[in-house]
C-alpha cells in the first residue's frame, strides 16, 4: 500500500503450492536468508475463473476472503531486484504464504476496514484496505490480463507500511476487521 496518487502498474509473482500454510503453523526460519520479513495482506479466494476480466465483473469471481502473510527473504529479494532478476528467490519458497481461514463472501467486499499485524504482541503494521493503490476488482482484472485465473486461486493483495524482520520464537498475529485472525510462530531452522 502506498499513497493513492502513486498508481504504478501492478506487478505479480507466484508462490508454489507448498507455500500455503494454515493458522497455527510453526514455520521454520528458511535457509538462504539473514533478513526474513513479514507483510500482512488481504487474501482473495476465487470461486470462478476467467481471462481478461472487466473491473466491473471482477467481484463476481470472488468466493471468499482471508488474512494472509507474505513471508519474504528480503535480502534475496533486494539482490534479485538490484540485478534486475525475478523476485522468486525472495518470495517463492516453502511455507512463505500463511493463510487464515477463508470466510465465504456473502456479498460483503472488503473495501474499507482495518488491517494490522503484531509480533509478540507489539503492533508493527496498521492500515486500511481502502489505502490500497489498486482495489481488489482492479487487481483481479489486471492479473487476468496476464494469466487465466481459476477457481481456487488465492490472490494476496498488498501490505501497509511497517514490514520488518522476524527471528525464531517470534509469534506473528495478523488481523483484518471482519475476518478470522491468523497466527503463526517462527520456528528454528530445519537441520
Amino acid at each position: 500500500m502506498k499513497e493513492a496518487d502513486e498508481r504504478d502498474p501492478p506487478f505479480f509473482f507466484q508462490k508454489p503450492r507448498d507455500a500455503i500454510v494454515l493458522d497455527g503453523a510453526r514455520i521454520p526460519y528458511p535457509p538462504f536468508t539473514a533478513n526474513f520479513q513479514f507483510e500482512v495482506e488481504l487474501v482473495v479466494a476465487l470461486g470462478k475463473g476467467g481471462r481478461d476480466i472487466a473491473v466491473e465483473e471482477a467481484n463476481g469471481l470472488i468466493w471468499g476472503y482471508a488474512v494472509g502473510i507474505d513471508l519474504t527473504r528480503r535480502d534475496r529479494q533486494f539482490d534479485a531486484r538490484d540485478m534486475r532478476l525475478p523476485w522468486e528467490v525472495g518470495k517463492s519458497f516453502d511455507a512463505s504464504a500463511p493463510c487464515g481461514p477463508i470466510a465465504q463472501n456473502d456479498a460483503k467486499h472488503f473495501e474499507h476496514c482495518a488491517i494490522s499485524l503484531s509480533v509478540n504482541g507489539t503492533e508493527r503494521q496498521r492500515g486500511d484496505i481502502g489505502q490500497m493503490i489498486w482495489d481488489v476488482p482492479e487487481v483481479i482484472a489486471q492479473l487476468s490480463k496476464q494469466v487465466t485465473l481459476a477457481p481456487g486461486d488465492l490472490i494476496y493483495t498488498g501490505t501497509p507500511s511497517g514490514v520488518g524482520p522476524v527471528v525464531p520464537g517470534d509469534v506473528i498475529t495478523a488481523h483484518i476487521d471482519g475476518l478470522p485472525s491468523l497466527t503463526i510462530t517462527i520456528a528454528p531452522p530445519e537441520s
